[in-house]
């Protein structure tokens, strides 16, 4: 389609006239003739984080550096996110090597805060079980000009150090923190104490908790029994359960600061008595929610980190009790909740969660929650029941279907062999503008030519080509022995 250039061109249109081109060529070639035409024009830091962005989409990663190159030549205010996609890009062409040197080439563009490449380096270096490359980066760039904060990266360090089991080296960079100006938060709090625990490092652990008292509980905060409970429930299942009794009554007066009828009235003594671990541990959960001041946020911590856990009834005890005292559980109990069900095979549980459970507390569903439950059913075997929930979605206007959720339902569609209805879902996909990947494209016109619908195939290798993407060998010939096969009635070409 002709673009329809404007008397006179600024940055924004060119942006809209970029964003609204299928084939990513196309607005690569749109992009550098906008020069040509308007002599007086420049590019800004928004336009060449479009058509960075519309390249990175579709893996074209040649042409995305030359865009690049020619953003740092312009010497034009870019975004940190304008890179962020790139290296995510890079990444997941398991270009790394090319990720971390764009990094740090970041001086010589006009961008004065790298905030968000550094973490999402970080972040993928750690993924990709490259402690020793993450340490390398941190330490020569955390104290720049350029990354405005250090604790998301602390905190990822940290928590990569956890899961290797050196909570030891986790704990000696959170004693850092202070000398890094840089204060740590609940979450850092959280990953230490899990690893501690792991380890079986409780004291440390414990030493943790009395610091984490006077650090960020000081107001009593409700959110914090997610941290508490870690402690407590490995201090139990480390037969230290007087030990875990004691701490209970600790942080019911320093850590939830309940108001003193709630604290006479905290009862442990069953702890005790009790012959059974889990009995232990439903006990010292009780005693946390009753022993602060009920709070959505506290009820809401204890049940989310339940379900993290797998422990469903638990957490359904935490519900009852959070309904009962007048609570409405937020949107994030609520995508936990799928979680675990989905996870432990309960979508049937999950379906009654979004049609039921939340119709009569009146919330209304988020989009990462339809995609939760999109994902669990695709994951059973139940990709036409998750159509019908893609459709609920597409009548919403506070949550319409993203990219994930597209992409969710046209692999388990495909999975299931289900190539007629993964062709449709494919077409409104494209129709509310989101970029498929061009593997899509590829499977569902092999799958077509399996069920005899020539046609569709053809067609979708149409729309594949004029988006730029040349199809690979297997396609062309699942295409071409299918339409001969159906033409001379081969069996075997």
């Amino acid at each position: 389609m002709p673009v329809r250039w404007p008397r006179l061109l600024n940055p924004t249109q060119l942006s809209q006239i970029l964003k609204c081109q299928k084939n990513p060529v196309t607005a690569l070639e749109i992009f550098r003739e906008a020069r040509h035409k308007y002599p007086s024009y420049r590019h800004n830091g928004p336009v060449y984080s479009t058509i960075i962005g519309i390249l990175a989409n579709c893996g074209r990663i040649s042409e995305m550096e030359e865009v690049i190159n020619e953003m740092k030549e312009d010497s034009c205010e870019c975004a940190d996110s304008t890179f962020v996609a790139a290296i995510n890009t890079y990444a997941k062409h398991a270009l790394l090597d090319k990720a971390v040197g764009l990094f740090k080439n970041l001086p010589l563009f006009n961008c004065v805060n790298w905030t968000e490449s550094f973490n999402a380096l970080l972040q993928i270096l750690v993924k990709e079980s490259r402690p020793e490359d993450a340490y390398h980066l941190f330490v020569q760039n955390s104290h720049g000009w350029a990354v405005k904060s250090r604790l998301r990266s602390l905190n990822l360090l940290m928590d990569a150090l956890c899961q290797r089991r050196r909570s030891d080296l986790a704990l000696r960079i959170f004693q850092e923190m202070d000398y890094q100006n840089c204060y740590p938060n609940r979450e850092s709090y959280g990953i230490l104490m899990r690893g501690l625990c792991r380890d079986g490092r409780l004291n440390e652990a414990t030493h943790l908790l009395y610091s984490m008292f006077w650090r960020i509980s000081q107001k009593g905060s409700g959110e914090d029994i997610a941290v508490y409970r870690t402690l407590l429930s490995a201090l139990c299942d480390n037969g230290q359960v007087q030990e875990a009794v004691e701490i209970v009554r600790k942080i019911s007066k320093k850590g939830l600061k309940g108001p003193r009828q709630h604290l006479q009235s905290l009862d442990l003594t069953r702890c005790n008595k009790a012959e059974e671990l889990e009995v232990m541990k439903h006990s010292i959960n009780d005693s946390l929610i009753k022993g602060g001041v009920p709070s959505s946020a506290s009820y809401s911590a204890m049940a989310v980190d339940l379900y993290n856990e797998g422990k469903i009834k638990q957490a359904e005890k935490v519900l009852s009790e959070m309904r009962r005292k007048g609570f409405r559980p937020p949107n994030s109990f609520y995508e936990a909740k799928l979680a675990a069900l989905c996870r432990n095979g309960g979508v049937e549980g999950a379906v009654k969660v979004i049609d039921v459970e939340m119709v009569k507390d009146n919330s209304v569903p988020t989009r990462r929650a339809y995609n939760i439950l999109l994902e669990g059913l695709c994951n059973q075997g139940n990709s036409v029941v998750a159509v019908e929930y893609l459709e609920k979605m597409r009548k919403m206007l506070s949550c319409t279907p993203d990219k994930k959720a597209y992409e969710i339902l046209l692999d388990g569609l495909c999975r299931e062999g289900r190539f007629g209805t993964a062709s449709k879902i494919l077409e409104q996909m494209i129709i509310n503008s989101h970029l498929p990947h061009v593997g899509f494209f590829s499977t569902i016109i092999q799958g077509l030519c399996t069920i005899g619908r020539q046609y569709q195939a053809v067609m979708w290798l149409e729309e594949m080509v004029s988006r730029g993407d040349m199809p690979e060998v297997p396609v062309w010939n699942s295409l071409v022995s299918s339409v001969c096969c159906k033409v001379n009635g081969f069996g075997d070409l």
